[in-house]
């Protein structure tokens, strides 16, 4: 039988736009449901092309990394700050700071922690003030739009406490009033991301709880170790948790002291709503038992929250406590400074194994044993404590824990309380161990006449870090120093400010060659002849993040 050809059954030759043409013509009028169908499908496979062809991926042979992977700035940033103390006698700086960059737009802003439902339909908080006792930090000005590496300013967000209205130069503004003010959480995106730091600075001048507060706020996490707390005659210390997320939190603050984990049912299952914050007294806990030295554990068994320490020795130094460095078997505690009277280095191995440490402190030429004190004997699963005494020669800038014997190597955690005096008045900072800088990491609240920033090549070779003081929330023009640092050697750095400098200022470190550096920031403020200090490390901003590469497949979205 022959078979017809298209001609003789009437029929046109096929092609794509013609099928159902009578259809397709009614749909542009609210025809078939098949015509809208086939429109619909064929937009969106126009978008899909369209977006892969205008954002093709990255060519592999120019990425120089294994696998053909590439890196990427981040595009989003969220840090947490704890309940700040604010009264009659204490006053909060919350500054925020991003370094410049190439990226563009997005926005940076500081919020006061609140539940959901008050958050939707929460009032803007009042205008931070233009500065403040102690503080010479100026207010946030200009609003703007679009694009604030070019120039223009941001816009601010609506409901923020603070916003940054473009990066490279920092915005402070005080904390919200009153005994009960929440925690804060500040949030960065687009331009503003890379490298944001936040930082809450306290000036309290109550004679038992005097000092300076001083944290580089961090981001909620699940997992936090400190060392230093105490619950002795004159201690009032306690664990700060802030839920800034929109799910539930469960915690465990586990304690553990000179002999051992000590149980305390009420530490477990504290819950958190969303938007909240919390308090734990550490002395409650243990009640008449009084532990010179512990180490805290807090634990997250579902959600996540910001933690921090707050330590306070009545007459003696307050501070803020930031969480000790992931457990390892060394670890580097910068920032000691040259005049410090004592210092109580306070070790956990939190492993099952015993740790024998050896201890050494880096100074201008090198690192060095302090006599009597070469090594530190820690139980497993206990908190060990090493009397430093004072530095002598103006040598202490750093210590390093590593392992007696490095074929038994055991994780730790650590931190030292740190003593100033002057006038017979003293006060007293805590730090912890911290990792390096890596590629850059910034800090926030740096003041005219009281910041030095340490730092420490921990390698076998020598640093070339860059330092560079930004404008200041009031203007002034930023300043850069590239700063050598010789293998196992702490570099002091004072006198780092932009010119004509007014109110506060941040700091970017970057490590520009050589081997891995800590660096560490004292803030160093006078009162009464009170010697108020405060350490904060710098911590590698992960400002950038690594992307694998991926071919584009248009047959993907026919599959």
């Amino acid at each position: 039988m022959k078979k017809p050809s298209i001609k003789a059954a009437g029929l046109k030759k096929p092609s794509m736009p013609a099928i159902k043409k009578p259809s397709i013509g009614g749909a542009l009028s609210g025809g078939s449901r098949t015509g809208k169908s086939l429109l619909a499908a064929v937009a969106v496979l126009g978008v899909v092309f369209g977006i892969a062809e205008l954002r093709p991926p990255a060519d592999p042979s120019s990425t120089g990394s294994p696998g053909g992977a590439t890196t990427a700035q981040v595009e989003r940033t969220s840090l947490v700050c704890p309940a700040p103390i604010q009264g009659l006698l204490g006053s909060t700086d919350l500054t925020l700071f991003s370094p410049e960059g190439k990226a563009e737009g997005g926005s940076a802003s500081l919020s006061d922690v609140v539940p959901p439902a008050a958050g939707a339909s929460a009032k803007p908080s009042a205008a931070p003030s233009g500065s403040q006792s102690g503080s010479p930090s100026a207010g946030p000005s200009g609003s703007g739009s679009a694009k604030p590496s070019a120039g223009a300013p941001a816009a601010p967000v609506p409901g923020a406490r603070l916003s940054l209205t473009k990066p490279g130069a920092p915005v402070t503004g005080q904390a919200a009033p009153g005994d009960t003010a929440p925690g804060t959480v500040a949030t960065a995106t687009g331009g503003f991301a890379p490298g944001f730091s936040v930082s809450q600075t306290t000036t309290y001048s109550d004679s038992s709880r005097i000092g300076l507060y001083g944290l580089d706020c961090a981001p909620s996490g699940t997992d936090f170790w400190f060392a230093g707390a105490s619950t002795a005659a004159g201690r009032t210390d306690y664990v700060s948790l802030v839920n800034a997320d929109a799910l539930p939190a469960t915690v465990d603050i586990r304690l553990v002291g000179e002999k051992g984990a000590i149980d305390v049912d009420a530490a477990n299952g504290i819950t958190l709503a969303p938007g909240t914050s919390q308090s734990v007294l550490l002395k409650p806990l243990l009640g008449k038992v009084e532990a010179a030295d512990l180490a805290v554990h807090v634990v997250v068994r579902g959600g996540r929250v910001g933690a921090a320490l707050n330590v306070a020795d009545a007459g003696k130094g307050s501070d803020w406590v930031s969480a000790s460095a992931a457990p390892a078997p060394v670890q580097v505690l910068p920032g000691l400074p040259a005049d410090m009277v004592s210092g109580r280095l306070v070790v956990a191995a939190p492993a099952d194994d015993d740790a024998d440490l050896k201890v050494q402190v880096s100074g201008k030429n090198g690192w060095f044993t302090p006599a009597g004190k070469e090594t530190l004997h820690v139980k497993a699963g206990m908190v060990a404590t090493l009397e430093l005494g004072e530095a002598k020669g103006k040598e202490f800038g750093a210590i390093r824990l590593s392992p007696s014997d490095p074929a038994h190597p055991t994780p730790v955690i650590a931190t030292v309380r740190v003593d100033r005096a002057n006038n017979g008045k003293t006060e007293a900072a805590w730090i912890s161990a911290a990792g390096p800088v890596g590629k850059r990491a910034s800090l926030a609240d740096n003041r005219p006449g009281a910041t030095t920033v340490l730092l420490t090549a921990t390698g076998s070779g020598a640093a070339k870090v860059r330092l560079t003081a930004s404008a200041g929330t009031g203007g002034g023009t930023p300043a850069t120093k590239e700063v050598d640092v010789p293998a196992g050697t702490t570099v002091a750095v004072q006198g780092l400010e932009p010119a004509d400098v007014k109110g506060t200022y941040g700091i970017t470190a970057e490590t520009l060659s050589g081997g891995p550096v800590v660096a560490a920031r004292i803030l160093a403020i006078t009162q009464k002849d009170v010697p108020m200090f405060t350490v904060q490390a710098f911590r590698d901003d992960h400002s950038t993040v690594t992307v694998p590469y991926a071919q584009n497949d248009p047959g993907l979205v026919l599959r």
